[in-house]
Order: C-alpha cells, then sequence, then structure tokens
C-alpha cells in the first residue's frame, strides 16, 4: 500500500529558555535525519533539510525585540491566498486574536502571504501561501 502525504505544517517555532541547549539537543537528535541549522541571527535558527526551515527555535529573552507572541507558532500551508484568507477570517469568528491580517510578507520572500492569530492560548497561529 503506498500512502500519499500531503503537507499540512509549513513550520513550527519553539521558544526556548537555554537556547544554547536546546540548539545542542535539536542539532544532535535531529543529525540523523540530515537537517541543516539557518543562523537567523539574536533572534534563533532554523532547522530543517536543504530547503526547508520546517523548526524554528527562538530565545525566550529575544534580544532582537521582536514581539514575543506565545509560547509556541505554527504555520499550516495553505494552497492558495484566498484559504489564508479564510483561515483569518474564520479564527477571528472562533474567538481568535488578530496577530497580523492577510497579506503579502517580502521579508520572508516575494510570494509569502500570510495570516496570523492568537489561540485562546496565546500561541500564534498561522495560515501561508508560497505562490512565488
Amino acid at each position: 500500500m503506498t500512502l500519499e502525504r500531503r503537507v499540512f505544517i509549513d513550520h513550527l517555532t519553539l521558544v526556548v529558555a537555554d537556547f544554547e541547549r536546546s540548539l545542542a539537543f535539536y542539532e544532535a537528535a535531529l543529525e540523523p535525519l540530515g537537517v541543516n541549522v539557518i543562523d537567523l541571527g539574536p533572534a534563533g535558527v532554523s532547522i530543517g533539510p536543504e530547503d526547508a526551515e520546517d523548526l524554528g527555535l527562538r530565545r525566550a529573552d529575544d534580544a532582537a525585540g521582536q514581539p514575543q507572541s506565545g509560547p509556541a507558532h505554527v504555520a499550516f500551508l495553505a494552497a492558495n491566498r484566498e484559504q489564508v484568507d479564510q483561515f483569518h477570517a474564520a479564527a477571528l469568528a472562533a474567538g481568535g486574536t488578530d496577530n497580523g491580517a492577510p497579506g503579502l510578507r517580502p521579508q520572508y520572500h516575494a510570494g509569502y502571504y500570510g495570516a496570523y492569530v492568537l489561540d485562546p492560548d496565546g500561541n500564534n497561529v498561522e495560515v501561508v501561501c508560497h505562490n512565488r
């Protein structure tokens, strides 16, 4: 039996208290999977296979001064921009708090279109479309 897998989670970011310890742990634990570590500067790193940034580690004391948005950040993958817009509206209607209206985020790449909401526990939930 062949299983076809559809990508659902685009990336996940964890806020960690001891950045160096967590980075050493994930580098060692994920090394057998052939992952790369991408330095993001003072805010943290991204970890994933080549050409991917699936897992982010972010310093709890984020020296970059970026806003903290919950203990975790998860981004779900959308097939198109309309799904991003629909997610944002549905999440707000379900009690989420706006944390970034749907729109282009060129700081990530030219076609990055995403929206952000905080869930009831303060976790940052994103839906992103990567149509370039």
